[in-house]
């Protein structure tokens, strides 16, 4: 009995160990950072692999409510950066160009107010038999241009607000796989010869 024990030890003790395959190489020396997952985090990352694709939904009074507040922000809002740069161009040039017809309206006025009183302004040295009457047309023309860049830049705020509202309303539209809208050739079916470019509207239900 004690002769046969003997001799599984040293069989066992013959065993090569390059015939074993080493999953891990730890060092020695060190000891690992890598924390294994725990079961719930296995399952929490199993369930969102296999969750279905939700799409981001925008609500279109929050994005109204930024482009209100701040041109430019509904737009980023809802992830449509290429349109910030084109809001704030619209706007910036309504703005810069309103200030100009101002201080071209406040130049004219000021001198056509000098000239009825009598007093030198800058366009004194000019030969003009109807000074004042040019400088009141003069005046009237850049108060108008500048009601028209003041109503313009409004007008231009006020499609930022609508067109944040109506991209995050439509967001699903557009983005539905029913819902498409593409460039089509429309065949005359009288006349096969003729053929002409068009819009494609496709609804599947």
């Amino acid at each position: 009995m004690i002769f046969s024990l003997l001799l599984s030890c040293a069989n066992f003790a013959q065993v090569n160990r390059n015939d074993t395959i080493r999953t891990e190489n730890h060092p020695t020396d060190s000891i690992s950072a890598k924390k294994a997952k725990s079961e719930v985090e296995v399952v929490a990352d199993i369930e969102q692999s296999n969750a279905p694709y939700k799409k981001p939904k925008f609500n279109p009074t929050k994005a109204g409510l930024y482009s209100a507040v701040l041109p430019g922000l509904g737009q980023y809002y809802n992830k449509k950066y290429w349109k910030i740069p084109v809001v704030w161009g619209a706007i910036g040039a309504g703005v810069g160009m309103t200030i100009r017809q101002d201080n071209l309206y406040r130049k004219y006025r000021n001198a056509f107010v000098a000239e009825i009183n009598g007093v030198p302004h800058e366009f004194s040295n000019y030969n003009i038999s109807n000074l004042k009457e040019v400088l009141g047309r003069r005046q009237d023309q850049m108060k108008r241009y500048r009601d028209y860049w003041i109503a313009g830049t409004a007008l231009i705020y006020v499609l930022n607000i609508v067109d944040a509202v109506v991209d995050s309303h439509l967001y699903e539209g557009k983005n539905d796989p029913d819902l498409a809208i593409t460039p089509t050739i429309i065949q005359n079916e009288y006349n096969f010869d003729q053929v002409a470019a068009g819009i494609g509207f496709q609804y599947k239900f």
